[in-house]
C-alpha cells in the first residue's frame, strides 16, 4: 500500500483529498502547513507528496526545496496543489524539482491519474536501481575476493616457507621471498587504500559544505608532482618512449593532490590497458575558463554498452582479460572530477583508441617558469614524434 503525504492548510480541501485517497487504499498521513509536513516528510518517508503553494510557516516552494536538499527525501514524487495558473509559477516550481502540478479546482480522474503517473515512474527507477545494485553485487562477488585472495595468499605462502625452512634456504633464495611478499603487501595496502577513498568519496558527495568547501581549492598546473609521477610511472612500465606530455598552464580549482590523483588513475588505465610500444599521449588545455585533461592510448578500447555501465569495482572482459585491478581506478577519477563540478568523457573505439578527457573549471595565467623545465625536460623528445 503506496504511502501518500498531503500538505494542505484548507481543512475541507485537505478532507476532501483524504476520503478521496482512502477510498483507492492508499495510506494517508496530512499535515495542516509546510512546516509540520517538512517534519512528516523527513520521518515518515511517504512514496509520494500532494503539497498546496500558499501556505502559512513554509509555503509549497520551501518545503520542497528542503526536501530536495536532504537526501533521504530528494527523488520522492512531489505534486503541487496551487489555484494559480501563471507560466512563471509552474516553472518556478519545476525548477526547484516539482514532478507534477495540479491546479485546483481539480477533478478526481485529473488527480488519480498524475498520482498514478508518478508512482509508476518512481516504481520503474526503483527496478532500475535495483539491477545496478544486483549487477554491483555481482562484479564485487567476482572481482574482491580475487583482489584480496591473491596478494594475500602469495603473503602467507612464501611467510611460512620462511618460518619453516629458513634454515635450509640460501640468502638469495630469501631476499627474493621477502621481496615478493613486500610487493603483494604493497598492491594489498594500495587496493585498501582504493576502497577507502571511494567509500569517503561517496560520504562527501552527501554533504553540500564539504562538497563547496573542495570546490574552492585551486592549483597552478601543472605541478612538478604529477609530471614526475607521470614520468616515474612510465619509468616503472618500462614504457617511457611510448609517453607524450604536452600540458599547458592554467590555475585548475582543484587542490593539488586530486589533480594528480585523477591523473594517476589515468595513466594507470592507459598503461594497463594498452600494449608495450603503442604511444599514450597527455595533453592539457585552457579556453574560456574550462581545462581539459585528457589521455589518449590505442588499446583493446572499450564498447559503448561498456562506458554507459561503468561503475564501481567494474571490470569488462574479466574472463578473456585477466588482469589486476579492481575497477575502481576509473571510477575514483570520475567521482573525483564530478566532486570538483567537472566531467569525465570517454571516447572509445574497440581495438582501435580510447580517450579519457576531464573537464574542470579553471583561470588561465601564465605559467611559471618552474613548470616549464619540469615539462621540457623529459617529454621534448616524445613530443617531436606528434
Amino acid at each position: 500500500m503506496n504511502k501518500i503525504l498531503v500538505i494542505e492548510d484548507d481543512l475541507n480541501v485537505r478532507q476532501n483529498l483524504i476520503d478521496l485517497l482512502y477510498a483507492e487504499n492508499f495510506n494517508v498521513i496530512t499535515a495542516e502547513n509546510g512546516y509540520f509536513g517538512l517534519q512528516l516528510a523527513q520521518t515518515e518517508i511517504p512514496d509520494l507528496i500532494i503539497c498546496d503553494v500558499m501556505m502559512p510557516e513554509l509555503d509549497g516552494y520551501e518545503v520542497l526545496k528542503e526536501l530536495r536538499q536532504n537526501p533521504k527525501t530528494a527523488i520522492i514524487p512531489f505534486i503541487f496543489l496551487t489555484a494559480k495558473s501563471e507560466k512563471n509559477d509552474f516553472r518556478r516550481g519545476m525548477d526547484l524539482g516539482a514532478d507534477d502540478y495540479i491546479v485546483k479546482p481539480f477533478s478526481r480522474s485529473e488527480l488519480l491519474a498524475a498520482i498514478t503517473c508518478r508512482l509508476e515512474k518512481q516504481t520503474v527507477i526503483y527496478q532500475q536501481t535495483q539491477e545496478k545494485l544486483d549487477k554491483l553485487r555481482t562484479s564485487i562477488t567476482l572481482s574482491l575476493p580475487h583482489e584480496l585472495r591473491t596478494p594475500l595468499n602469495g603473503i602467507l605462502g612464501f611467510s611460512q616457507i620462511l618460518m619453516e625452512e629458513s634454515a635450509l634456504l640460501d640468502a638469495e633464495s630469501i631476499k627474493e621471498m621477502a621481496e615478493f611478499i613486500h610487493q603483494s603487501s604493497q598492491r594489498l595496502f594500495h587496493l585498501i587504500q582504493k576502497f577507502l577513498l571511494y567509500a569517503e568519496l561517496e560520504i562527501i558527495a552527501t554533504d553540500p559544505q564539504r562538497v563547496q568547501e573542495i570546490q574552492n581549492q585551486s592549483t597552478e598546473f601543472p605541478t612538478p608532482d604529477l609530471t614526475n609521477l607521470m614520468i616515474e610511472k612510465a619509468k616503472n612500465a618500462d614504457r617511457e618512449d611510448d609517453i607524450q606530455i604536452d600540458l599547458s598552464p592554467c590555475n585548475v580549482k582543484i587542490a593539488a593532490k586530486k589533480i594528480t590523483k585523477i591523473a594517476e588513475e589515468l595513466l594507470d588505465n592507459a598503461l594497463k590497458f594498452s600494449p608495450s610500444g603503442t604511444p599514450i599521449k597527455i595533453t592539457a588545455r585552457a579556453t574560456n575558463n574550462t581545462f581539459s585533461l585528457s589521455f589518449c592510448d590505442r588499446g583493446r578500447g572499450m564498447s559503448r554498452e561498456q562506458i554507459a555501465e561503468l561503475g564501481a569495482y567494474r571490470q569488462f572482459e574479466r574472463k578473456l582479460h585477466e588482469q589486476q585491478g579492481s575497477g575502481l581506478g576509473l571510477i575514483i577519477a570520475k567521482k573525483l572530477v564530478e566532486l570538483h563540478d567537472g566531467t569525465l568523457k570517454i571516447e572509445s573505439k574497440p581495438q582501435d583508441k580510447t580517450v579519457v578527457t576531464v573537464t574542470l573549471p579553471c583561470s588561465t595565467q601564465e605559467a611559471s617558469p618552474d613548470h616549464y623545465s619540469v615539462l621540457a625536460e623529459r617529454p621534448a623528445t616524445a613530443n617531436s614524434t606528434q
